[in-house]
């Protein structure tokens, strides 16, 4: 016999359906808009919703495949919309891999050894985090002009600079880190020593496994900061060919002449590694819970 729910709880079920329902379409508004952008002819952002025709010229200029202009005659892209797609995933996957490792291994060293000046280490890393970075952007610029006279590889207008830069805001990572490993048992890893494991053997086959999760979290908060940061880019990276794809993007923005649709178009693009990353690392978010769930 089915259970009557009660007529208040019924309410509640509706307007919590009525809420999500709400937040989905708030977050997908945007997106049809640009979409809706980028799909008209020519270059105007204002308009209906839905396009009165569809155009498909912008995603060819995006896709560095030549266009129909207004005579008729076919165009070539001017800008490298795809080598900007590439240099920015390029970016955020090195930056992504070397700020974890890099958080990985110091939040396990204030999560688990003990040593002076712990604390004050911690609070330094905390302070870190309220200033933003366009404070440094004149340091940073000066650091790698001079580093790059030493070190060509490292200096301006490569990607070696911007990844050196994006790794070095890894404080807020690191407390992330710290706050997971410290709800992991310590138990297991005093277990694991018992056995007769070293301390890196500990670290790497008994803690990180467990920490796979956030470990997902940390590498995908990385990669997507990578992706969409512009203000240190905009300054370390001025050759065109060398330009991420946030960087890049300006130039559809002109004083006098606003390409709206091509800028929408190469918006959207920028959207497709972020979800097919987040895809990946959602499955070994899932793979990782359902392990750590069997350990426990």
């Amino acid at each position: 016999m089915a259970l009557v729910q009660p007529k208040s709880q019924r309410w509640r079920v509706l307007l919590a359906h009525a809420f999500l329902l709400g937040l989905c379409a708030a977050v997908l508004f945007p997106f049809l808009v640009v979409l809706s952008v980028s799909l008209r002819p020519g270059n105007f952002a204002s308009g209906s919703l839905v396009p009165d025709s569809i155009s498909l010229e912008h995603w060819r200029y995006v896709l560095g495949l030549p266009y129909a202009g207004p005579d008729g005659q076919m165009i070539q892209p001017d800008l490298p919309v795809l080598r900007w797609l590439w240099n920015s995933v390029q970016v955020a996957l090195a930056s992504g891999v070397v700020t974890l490792l890099l958080s990985t291994t110091a939040a396990y060293a204030l999560a688990r050894l003990k040593f002076a000046g712990k604390r004050q280490l911690l609070t330094a890393l905390m302070l870190m985090q309220m200033f933003p970075a366009v404070l440094a952007l004149v340091a940073l610029y000066a650091i790698f002009d001079r580093l790059g006279a030493a070190f060509p590889a490292m200096g301006l207008n490569t990607h070696g600079a911007l990844i050196l830069a994006y790794s070095g805001g890894i404080a807020g990572h690191v407390w992330t880190l710290k706050g997971y490993y410290d709800t992991l048992p310590q138990e297991i890893e005093e277990a694991a020593r018992v056995d007769g494991a070293t301390s890196w053997q500990t670290f790497w086959r008994v803690l990180l496994p467990m920490a796979v999760p956030i470990l997902m979290v940390v590498f995908l908060l990385a990669f997507i900061g990578a992706i969409i940061e512009y203000p240190v880019a905009s300054v370390l990276l001025t050759q065109q060919d060398q330009l991420t794809l946030a960087v890049g993007s300006k130039l559809f923005v002109h004083e006098h002449n606003f390409h709206w649709g091509d800028f929408a178009a190469a918006a959207i693009l920028s959207g497709l590694p972020i979800t097919v990353v987040f895809l990946l690392a959602q499955r070994w978010m899932i793979s990782g819970l359902a392990a750590g769930g069997v350990k426990g």
